[in-house]
């Protein structure tokens, strides 16, 4: 089967991407920098960028897609660089025919007060929801493993803090997840026969 995954230089798309090709499936790479991206072996690597309408429909030649794309780190403004990147794949993905797109998400509801970093990934989940294909959401909280952005803090919070008095508001309960444990997640989720839409 032929395979997109954005967000192939990503903390996750690093892992995803040979376990992909090792499944035996053909994997296409969206990157924006494609000479600074060491591509695993029979990985065909597409330069775009989902901010840019137009730069990578050519990645769009397959039959599911991967979207792993947050832009956490990109400033202040990374919601809306999230909507506008979801938005530009959802007409380009429908465009094309893409059947599936399995999107990895994060934990919270919407009744929820969700921070700015919790609200965006719904947000993009709400966008992709709305392209013409088959949609399967996982839904991750703190992934622990090396390079993990969010499980990073809590390493250096617990190294240096063993122990720390919090106001009262500190509440919200974690369900963290190993990268190992993600992985084939994402791989058993793409392999699943019957309904593809639905939100884990």
């Amino acid at each position: 089967m032929d395979v997109l995954v954005t967000g192939a230089t990503g903390f996750i798309g690093r892992r995803l991407v040979p376990a992909l090709g090792a499944a035996g499936h053909d994997v296409t790479a969206l990157v924006r920098d494609a000479a600074g991206y060491d591509a695993p072996p029979d990985v065909h690597v597409v330069e775009g960028d989902l901010l840019d309408p137009g730069s990578f429909g050519a990645a769009l030649d397959v039959d599911a897609a991967y979207y792993l794309v947050h832009s956490m780190r990109a400033g202040g403004d990374f919601e809306a660089r999230d909507r506008r990147a979801a938005r530009n794949f959802v007409d380009a993905a429908s465009t094309a025919g893409v059947e599936r797109v399995v999107y990895l998400g994060g934990l919270g509801e919407d009744r929820d007060n969700l921070s700015p970093h919790l609200r965006s990934p719904r947000e993009v989940e709400r966008v992709l929801a709305s392209g013409s294909y088959a949609l399967t959401t996982l839904r991750a909280g703190i992934i622990i493993g090396s390079g993990s952005a969010s499980f990073a803090p809590v390493r250096q919070l617990a190294s240096r803090l063993p122990v720390m008095v919090t106001p009262r508001w500190v509440e919200t309960k974690c369900q963290p997840i190993s990268l190992y444990d993600l992985v084939p997640y994402l791989l058993g989720v793409r392999a699943r026969p019957g309904p593809a839409r639905g939100t884990y």
